[in-house]
C-alpha cells in the first residue's frame, strides 16, 4: 500500500466519523445524513437545472452520488447486475482548498451480481488531488481505474454515450451505454421530498440506457446485453433525524415504462413515500403518496439483520399490482456503511426487471 493511499484512507475514515458512522450519531440515521446541515448549501425548490453544468459536482452541498445499475443477460438468457456508484461527501462547510488540504472525500462502489454470486468492491480518494473526481463536459466521473466516462458526442441532456468500467480482485466490468430520450427530473423539477418536513435534494436520472459489453467473475468472462439506470441526487440533509433509511425501486416494464419508488422510513412508523410514473416517451407523472402500497413480505437474514427483499407494490390508478424478488437475495454491501443492493424482477399485472436498494437495516 503506497502511503497516497495510507492517507486517503485515513483522511476518508475521519470524514465517516464526522458524518456519524460511529457512536451516539448513528441516531442521525442510514450513515449520519440526517445530521444537520447547518453551514452547507440548502435544497430548495424552484431550482433550475442546467446541463452539463449539474452533471458535475456540487462542493457546497454536504453529500451527492453518481449511481448507475444495469439489468443484463448474457446469449443463453442468463441474469446478471451490475452497480456503479462514485459518492461526493464534504468534511465540512466552506470554500474548498487544493491538495490535501482540500475538503472532498470520495468513496466508489462497484458490483456483479448472478443467481449464484455476489462480488463488490470499494474504493477511496481524497479531493484534490486528481485520484478522483467528476467532470461535466465531456462528462467523465472517476476513482481511481474505476470510470464513468463519455466523449465530445455525449448529449447534455441525454447524458449519452458512456462507456463503463470497473474491476476488483474476483470480478470486472466494461459497458456501453446509450439512450436516445432525455433525463427525467424527479419530484417537483429535481426538487425530490424526502420527509413532510424540510428533508429534500436535487434528483434526475437517465433511465433508458441500453447497455452492451462484458463481465467477468473469477476471470470468466461473458458478453452481455440490457438495460441501465442511472441516478444522479445531492442534498445537504437528505433524511430527517427520526428517519433510518429507505427502500428504493428503480423499475425496467417489458412495456417500455419506468418506475422510481422510494419509501423513507421513519421511526414512528409513518414513512414518507414517493414515486414517479415514466412513459416510453419520457412523458412522466408524479405519484401521490396516497396511491402507493409498498408492502415488504418475508425477511431473509443477513449479518444477523433481517432484510425485505421481496416486496408487492400495488398503484391502483395504473392498475398496477406486482410481486418483486430478487435474482440473489444475498446481495448485501459489506462496505464501510453496509446496505443491500442487487438486481430484482417482477411479475403480476406487469412484468419486468429493475434494481432494489435497502439500507439503514
Amino acid at each position: 500500500m503506497n502511503a497516497e493511499l495510507k492517507i486517503s484512507r485515513r483522511a476518508f475514515a475521519g470524514g465517516l466519523a464526522l458524518l456519524g458512522l460511529r457512536g451516539p450519531a448513528l441516531a442521525q440515521g442510514f450513515a449520519g445524513l440526517g445530521e444537520s446541515p447547518i453551514g452547507f448549501a440548502p435544497v430548495v425548490s424552484g431550482r433550475t437545472f442546467s446541463f452539463p453544468a449539474d452533471h458535475g459536482a456540487h462542493p457546497d452541498f454536504r453529500i451527492e452520488w453518481w449511481y448507475l445499475t444495469a439489468n443484463l443477460q448474457d446469449a443463453s438468457g442468463s441474469a446478471y447486475g451490475t452497480q456503479w456508484t462514485l459518492f461526493r461527501q464534504a468534511m465540512r462547510p466552506g470554500n474548498d482548498q487544493e491538495g490535501w488540504a482540500n475538503r472532498q472525500l470520495w468513496m466508489g462502489h462497484a458490483a456483479v451480481t448472478s443467481a449464484r454470486t455476489h462480488r463488490f468492491a470499494e474504493a477511496f480518494a481524497r479531493g484534490g488531488v486528481g485520484q478522483a473526481g467528476v467532470d461535466a463536459k465531456p462528462f467523465a466521473a472517476w476513482i481511481d481505474a474505476w470510470d464513468m466516462r463519455g466523449s465530445d458526442q455525449t448529449g447534455d441532456t441525454t447524458v449519452a454515450p458512456l462507456d463503463l468500467k470497473a474491476s476488483a480482485a474476483d470480478f470486472s466490468y466494461a459497458l456501453h451505454l446509450n439512450a436516445d430520450r432525455p433525463l427525467i427530473l424527479q419530484g417537483d423539477g429535481g426538487y425530490s421530498k424526502k420527509s413532510e418536513r424540510e428533508q429534500a435534494s436535487y434528483y434526475y436520472s437517465q433511465p433508458f440506457f441500453k447497455a452492451a459489453g462484458h463481465i467477468a467473475i473469477d476471470d470468466k468472462q461473458v458478453d452481455v446485453t440490457g438495460q441501465a439506470w442511472m441516478d444522479r441526487e445531492w442534498s445537504s440533509q437528505p433524511l430527517a433525524s427520526d428517519q433510518t433509511g429507505w427502500d428504493w425501486f428503480a423499475l425496467h416494464f417489458a412495456t417500455g415504462e419506468k418506475l422510481m419508488l422510494y419509501r423513507m422510513r421513519q421511526t414512528d412508523g409513518h414513512h414518507y413515500v414517493s414515486g414517479n410514473w415514466i412513459l416510453p416517451d419520457s412523458k412522466a407523472r408524479q405519484i401521490a403518496p396516497a396511491e402507493i402500497d409498498m408492502m415488504p413480505k418475508a425477511p431473509v437474514e443477513i449479518d444477523g439483520r433481517k432484510l425485505p427483499v421481496a416486496w408487492h407494490v400495488a398503484i391502483p390508478s395504473l392498475a398496477l399490482s406486482i410481486d418483486c424478488a430478487p435474482l440473489n437475495a444475498k446481495s448485501w454491501m459489506r462496505t464501510s456503511f453496509s446496505y443491500w443492493e442487487g438486481p430484482i424482477g417482477f411479475v403480476g399485472s406487469h412484468s419486468g426487471v429493475g434494481y432494489l436498494e435497502l439500507t439503514g437495516y
